[in-house]
């Protein structure tokens, strides 16, 4: 792992998913969270404010270390135990119906292998546990997707993410089964980064 990609991409991505741009998403996103969740893609912490009471502790899988060392002083002060469980999340180190919740927030677009890390999140859930999920891609206008497959290689390369990823695909290829699911242009991001998926699937 580079330098850029070690300590200069988690800040950009702290700053461009903050709580301005992001914050009213993730509240919709993690209500009706319960209990003991599973988050992939934990990235800087960004999430735990926003975390109803019903939540009783995280497991965060990230592999990104300058990732977790920006996310230190929000795990220290949330109202929640975060444990740092694991760095990939196609090979959980979990048993199979382990958690209550699972959460996914801007993560599917960077994982190299997104249908194994859903496959793996349907394992360790609960049966009838949902996974809560808000992520960009593949948007079904002809115009926009264009400049998304155009603009992959840069976007990779910054980011460390695709903007093409085919989100409600992914979904119905895996274990899960969709419960909810909007889809929607965010206000004020570019289109071809800004085409959402959000709602939640269940095991």
């Amino acid at each position: 792992m580079g330098l850029y990609s070690r300590y200069v991409r988690p800040r950009l991505l702290d700053a461009t998913l903050g709580e301005k741009a992001t914050g009213a998403i993730r509240d919709r996103v993690c209500a009706g969270l319960t209990g003991d969740v599973l988050e992939i893609g934990y990235g800087s912490g960004r999430n735990l404010p926003h975390l109803p009471p019903a939540v009783t502790g995280v497991w965060a899988v990230e592999p990104s270390t300058g990732a977790l060392r920006l996310a230190a002083g929000r795990r220290d002060s949330a109202a929640v135990p975060v444990t740092v469980a694991a760095a990939d999340a196609r090979d959980l180190p979990f048993p199979d119906d382990r958690f209550d919740s699972a959460l996914c927030t801007w993560v599917l677009c960077g994982v190299p292998d997104a249908h194994l890390a859903l496959a793996e999140v349907a394992r360790v859930l609960k049966p009838g546990a949902a996974l809560h999920l808000v992520e960009h891609g593949l948007s079904p206008d002809a115009g926009v997707a264009g400049w998304q497959r155009r603009s992959n290689r840069l976007n990779l390369a910054i980011a460390g993410c695709r903007l093409d990823t085919d989100v409600a695909h992914l979904l119905a290829a895996s274990p899960l089964t969709v419960s909810a699911l909007d889809t929607y242009y965010e206000p004020g991001s570019p289109r071809p980064a800004g085409f959402m998926y959000e709602g939640r699937a269940t095991a």
